[in-house]
């Protein structure tokens, strides 16, 4: 490992939403950041069920080049982590990390992050990433939310995560899925300070989503937000 390396954790958990993970991806190798990959085994059914892509340690780097729809060979700044390996270089707190992003999060392994249970390197690397105060975001994908749930939510905020549903503004003007499905990475992105061109930023002047060239016309934010 260089070292000089200091990537960004993604973890990718089996909530529904797989294409929340590969826009993420594809966008932080964009900006030039490194990527440490941690597909949970049940990550690894959704994937299969909403690509057809099956995702195998073996196979790590064409399985994911197949997912990102990119080159094999974009995909050097990334290091791929088993989800059962507990001896990875990001279980640790000493290895270099800028810190961890899981997207999309189940209410699981929410729950898990927020009890601190590390039933697997996802939610061990999480404990790692708060225990050293380092950025954690997760963007949940579920609703709705039991009183449970929303109780480990706020538990992950008093230490520390931001916890980013998967929730599309509809004010940037997106009017397919992949418009949408781009601006709620781009705010995950935006929670950690990642540079991205993945959503038309809200600027202030209404009706400026109209405009954009074959998108519909959207509101603004609502009055008094």
């Amino acid at each position: 490992m260089s070292p000089t390396r200091k990537p960004w954790v993604v973890g990718v958990s089996g909530a529904s939403g797989t294409p929340y993970a590969a826009s993420v991806i594809r966008a932080l190798l964009t900006a030039g950041e490194a990527v440490d990959l941690i597909v949970s085994r049940a990550a690894r059914l959704t994937i299969l069920d909403e690509t057809g892509i099956s995702f195998r340690d073996a196979h790590w780097q064409a399985d994911l080049a197949r997912w990102l729809d990119v080159p094999e060979e974009e995909l050097s700044g990334v290091r791929h982590w088993s989800a059962g390996d507990f001896a990875a270089g990001p279980s640790s707190g000493s290895y270099p990390a800028k810190g961890m992003l899981v997207v999309p999060a189940t209410t699981g392994a929410a729950a898990g992050i927020a009890l601190g249970l590390s039933k697997d390197l996802l939610q061990r690397t999480a404990s790692v990433t708060l225990k050293e105060r380092r950025p954690l975001v997760l963007c949940l994908r579920e609703t709705p939310l039991s009183g449970t749930t929303l109780r480990h939510l706020v538990a992950l905020d008093e230490q520390g995560a931001v916890v980013l549903p998967a929730s599309p503004g509809f004010y940037a003007g997106g009017s397919t899925a992949r418009e949408l499905v781009d601006f709620v990475a781009g705010r995950v992105l935006d929670a950690v300070g990642v540079p991205h061109d993945l959503y038309r930023r809200w600027s202030g002047s209404l009706g400026e989503a109209a405009g954009t060239p074959g998108r519909h016309r959207e509101s603004g934010p609502r009055r008094g937000e």
